[in-house]
């Protein structure tokens, strides 16, 4: 509905709220429970062309490496 107007993604992945008072962890991208392959499958569908913004919320040099995994991880899914 409103893919034509996607001007940018910031991917992220988590896990269910175990708490109803709180969102789920988020985990690195590619361990959680959303579904890349569709997501980048009606992505490409759309045919958005914009960025993936890869974000994760923690600081330090596992930041960088969930990062550079995620970049991968996504590289392959979009071919």
């Amino acid at each position: 509905m409103y893919g034509q107007y996607l001007l940018g993604v910031n991917p992220k992945d988590g896990l269910y709220p175990t708490n109803p008072q709180k969102l789920g962890e988020e985990v690195p991208i590619g361990k959680g429970k959303v579904g890349f392959p569709r997501l980048i499958a009606r992505l490409k569908q759309l045919g958005y062309t914009g960025p993936l913004n890869i974000e994760r919320e923690i600081s330090g040099p596992e930041q960088i490496e969930d990062i550079k995994k995620a970049k991968v991880f996504l590289e392959q899914l979009i071919g």
